[in-house]
């Protein structure tokens, strides 16, 4: 059975300001180099056959530094792991696009991303991952948004926001995907 760990990317300035990220790229904080050393510590002691990270530098850093603590290999960088493109709400606040598009700014067509392009490159690399990894422990370093959506597409209704290099697992049975931990933080509580 494959296990795959998902890891939203540690602290940037912009989650700090509230602002929408998307695509654009951002860098970690001095907190979040932190948060991603404090997984990768935590991670040491546990056998996991890899990392695949997003190819934004937020997610791919955060995936390096995971890959030195923890003395898992960094495999390769994938573009299917990318946040969710939100098109010209990019670099903007709450208030911002609520000024701007009103509060359902969310189903206006303003370029973004929608769920069903967002899924489609996840079953794309899902299934690449089910045939090379049958029965592998991947970790998948990536976004809050894309996570989010993936478990709302398989009917895991996240309870709460994903916060920075929160862990969720995913274990691949019999009849499919089924939630094992969600939104871990310990190794942040832990130290």
């Amino acid at each position: 059975m494959t296990m795959l760990g998902f890891v939203r990317h540690g602290s940037t300035e912009w989650n700090q300001l509230g602002k929408l990220q998307g695509q654009l790229d951002t860098d970690l904080t001095e907190v979040g180099r932190e948060e991603a050393r404090k997984l990768g510590r935590r991670l040491a002691g546990e056998q996991w056959d890899g990392i695949i990270c997003s190819d934004l530098k937020r997610a791919s850093e955060t995936a390096q530094i995971i890959a030195v603590e923890s003395g898992i290999a960094l495999l390769h960088e994938d573009r299917r792991l990318r946040e969710r493109s939100y098109g010209q709400a990019e670099g903007t606040t709450v208030e911002e696009r609520e000024a701007r598009w009103g509060v359902d700014w969310k189903k206006l067509d303003i370029g973004q991303e929608t769920d069903q392009e967002l899924w489609a490159r996840w079953i794309e690399l899902e299934q690449e991952l089910l045939q090379a990894y049958p029965d592998g422990k991947l970790l998948l370093v990536s976004h809050g948004g894309f996570i989010v959506q993936i478990l709302r597409e398989l009917k895991m209704e996240p309870e709460s926001f994903l916060k920075n290099t929160s862990l969720t697992i995913l274990l691949r049975g019999e009849a499919g995907w089924e939630l094992q931990l969600y939104n871990c933080l310990a190794h942040l509580q832990n130290e």
